[in-house]
């Protein structure tokens, strides 16, 4: 990335840190989708198959997408403060690691949004100014 003449080099390190976000985020939403389609599959497994056995196996998973969790969240009010977003957005983000699919639908509208965003952003900091 080049250096404008016209940016704030404060402003640019709030736009590089607000990407930094986005992708931590984008990363943690993938992962907690998966993790929380695996507990699903547990769930599965052993209270509607009844295959007590093999809970040895996947008792793991539970604990898992919980630290998972924790560490979505994190990322989640990172990136909401850093494209000050509204509350909602920031509910929205919250169910998506506990609704089942919820996170790869979330992460695609969240990364358009913040994508157009960012750009807005880097646009108007390159703009040379009026007058």
């Amino acid at each position: 990335m080049t250096q404008s003449t016209t940016g704030d080099p404060r402003q640019e390190k709030i736009i590089l840190a607000a990407s930094a976000a986005l992708k931590r985020y984008q990363v943690m939403a993938y992962i907690t989708g998966v993790m929380l389609l695996l507990l699903c599959v547990e769930m599965v497994i052993i209270y509607l198959l009844q295959a007590h056995h093999l809970k040895p196996y996947i008792a793991w998973i539970p604990f898992a997408h919980g630290w998972i969790y924790v560490v979505y969240l994190i990322t989640v009010m990172d990136t909401w403060i850093k494209m000050r977003w509204d509350v909602g957005r920031l509910v929205v983000m919250v169910l998506g690691g506990v609704v089942p699919v919820m996170s790869f639908v979330v992460e695609k509208r969240v990364t358009r949004d913040a994508h157009a965003r960012i750009a807005a952003a880097r646009e108007l900091l390159h703009t040379p100014p009026a007058g």
